[in-house]
């Protein structure tokens, strides 16, 4: 009984945090209303929605490079970069896919600021320290905003030395030479703050090397004190400020920044440099194909079908019915605290998965409690029938449910493939709620039924109709 005690108080501070997590912290109840006159269904609060339920936009990219130039593997972390900077916008959930070997799909939920994702998504946010030795203060100052030829740039593909829209070094009509590239960024955050002696705040970004990196930028930083040093970012000199001493784990990039310019520059810094240039082939804004209504009416659907379950459980094996019910109260809670914590990403299929997941909760609970009918009708006594019921429907629902658990898995590979990612929503909420179940369909429901069994032994011996016998 000990045991049973210890679950029980497990279970109500995995339900409360649960109940915690799911309820919005800042909820306006009052009822909005669709163009119907209907209430919409906000049971789900913040939960992020997918594309097919809420609209939002739709980005096809293209290398603007030969592709014979790059590999495969080039093209995959580029698109990791991608993903990485749209996650970090707060864009969460976005799919971002490559088509073939010079294309890259990028669909965003709910997405409404077309311009600042597009401009985000697409630059190189290729970050070069250039050394600017010999150059006069008039020089520094003409090419400060400009555009500039350097010898990573050329190294990259990126520009042609030819390219008269970009300037040379003006004292030896050659590249610029670039001494280390952002690839060494380990963290780049944006700041306001005082940046010289001369008074003033400003925003700039605060850097930092990676530890593999520090003693070239050591070195690189050393050998140019007393000369100026350029920031150059996707070939634009951003500054080209004088080294004064050493520079060692890192330092701040300073220009004429706003706030929404910096914090794009610093996310871009983060999320490393493009490997690959893209250019927009197409940007559409894309309606919802399913909408409130849809999503009204699955939810209406499930509410009903889970009440059913509930009913259906109570009515047929009564007392053991009333732990399943407690037990299937707590798997739902759960399922949706770890929907908000990931986040999971409610596409129509991915509400659907989780739907047939509660099925397969009922499933286990079922094959506990007419095991322990068997094990009752054979003559056993109560505590014996329940101890056997459970351990020998375990096997049972730990196999059907593993079995369903590795097909969640193959579907959500397929899922990876383009055109295909629907698919990946229904495999992860089936599967977490496949999981799930392994827990409550046996821990759960064994400890309220123990407990139960506890505190109405006599009556339950006595009236073998409450066990369902």
């Amino acid at each position: 009984m000990t045991t049973h005690i210890r679950w029980l108080v497990i279970i109500i501070v995995l339900t409360i945090f649960s109940a915690w997590v799911v309820i919005p912290k800042e909820q306006d109840f009052a009822p909005d209303f669709n163009d119907d006159g209907e209430p919409e269904i906000v049971i789900l609060g913040q939960q992020p929605l997918g594309l097919d339920l809420v609209g939002g936009l739709r980005v096809l990219l293209q290398t603007t490079i030969d592709p014979t130039s790059y590999t495969d593997e080039d093209l995959s972390e580029t698109a990791n970069n991608v993903n990485r900077r749209v996650n970090a916008l707060g864009l969460t959930e976005a799919t971002v896919q490559t088509l073939g070997r010079q294309r890259i799909l990028v669909e965003i939920p709910g997405e409404t600021d077309r311009d600042q994702a597009i401009e985000t998504i697409q630059q190189t946010a290729l970050l070069e320290f250039v050394n600017f030795s010999g150059l006069t203060v008039t020089d520094i100052d003409r090419l400060e905003g400009q555009s500039i030829i350097t010898s990573e740039q050329i190294a990259l593909g990126l520009t042609d030395p030819a390219d008269n829209t970009s300037q040379l070094n003006p004292t030896t009509g050659q590249p610029f030479q670039t001494g280390l590239t952002g690839d060494c960024l380990a963290r780049a955050s944006a700041q306001f703050g005082q940046t010289s002696n001369f008074g003033g705040n400003e925003w700039f970004i605060n850097f930092e090397v990676e530890q593999d990196c520090v003693g070239d930028f050591a070195a690189f930083t050393r050998s140019m004190v007393g000369q100026p040093m350029a920031l150059v970012l996707d070939g634009i000199v951003l500054s080209a400020p004088r080294v004064n001493s050493e520079l060692t784990t890192g330092g701040i990039i300073t220009g004429q920044f706003t706030e929404e310019e910096i914090q794009t520059l610093a996310l871009q810094l983060r999320s490393g440099a493009l490997k690959i240039p893209l250019e927009v082939e197409s940007a559409i804004e894309v309606g919802a194909t399913l909408g409130q209504q849809f999503l009204n009416d699955t939810i209406r659907a499930g509410t009903l079908g889970a009440l059913i379950v509930f009913m259906f459980m109570l009515i047929y094996y009564r007392v053991p019915g009333i732990s399943a019910d407690i037990a299937l109260f707590v798997f739902i809670l759960l399922n949706l605290a770890i929907f908000k914590l990931l986040p999971v990403t409610l596409t129509l299929p991915a509400i659907t998965g989780f739907l047939i997941s509660i099925g397969t909760a009922v499933d286990g609970n079922v094959l506990i409690f007419e095991r322990i009918k068997e094990e009752i009708r054979a003559g056993k006594d109560l505590d014996s029938a329940l101890g056997d019921g459970f351990d020998r429907a375990w096997q049972s629902i730990r196999d059907s449910n593993i079995s369903t658990i590795i097909i969640c898995g193959i579907l959500f590979l397929f899922g990876q493939t383009p055109g295909a990612s629907i698919v990946s929503g229904f495999a992860v909420t089936l599967a977490i709620g496949l999981i799930l179940n392994l827990f409550t369909a046996v821990t759960v429901t064994r400890t309220f039924l123990y407990l139960i069994a506890a505190v109405s032994r006599k009556q339950l011996e006595n009236n073998k109709w409450l066990l369902g016998v």
